[in-house]
């Protein structure tokens, strides 16, 4: 399967409206979504976000131009909302995955469809 498929899936759920994966170093993008542009350096913001929540938790999480209040942020995954829309990016072995939930979307609906391809990734190391 191509990248491009497991974004095309993601966005297929209903739940997610963008997604993109990036590799897990945030140096490149991997596959995206028509019209979401994630800029070189928010997906370094991202990518060091991991390993240290502290500068997205005092400044936000930006993402194709938005800034998200910071809502979690660990060693796998990070979540940011804007009004009634939101992020959940989620870190792999060699990947981030990055998926965005229009107002309307229950964050937690779209929280379990961007883990569960982060878990398949994982499980099959990636």
């Amino acid at each position: 399967m191509s990248w491009q498929a497991y974004v095309d899936n993601l966005v297929g759920s209903g739940k997610v409206d963008k997604a993109a994966i990036f590799s897990r170093a945030g140096d490149s993008v991997w596959c995206t979504t028509s019209g979401f542009s994630v800029a070189p350096a928010e997906v370094l913001e991202l990518a060091k976000g991991f390993d240290d929540p502290s500068p997205l938790q005092a400044g936000g999480l930006h993402i194709a131009g938005q800034k998200y209040f910071l809502l979690r942020a660990d060693d796998r995954s990070i979540y940011g909302k804007h009004e009634q829309s939101g992020i959940i990016a989620v870190r792999t072995g060699q990947a981030i995955i990055v998926g965005h939930y229009p107002e309307g979307v229950q964050p937690g609906e779209a929280t379990k469809v961007v883990e569960a391809l982060g878990d398949y990734l994982i499980n099959a190391n990636y």
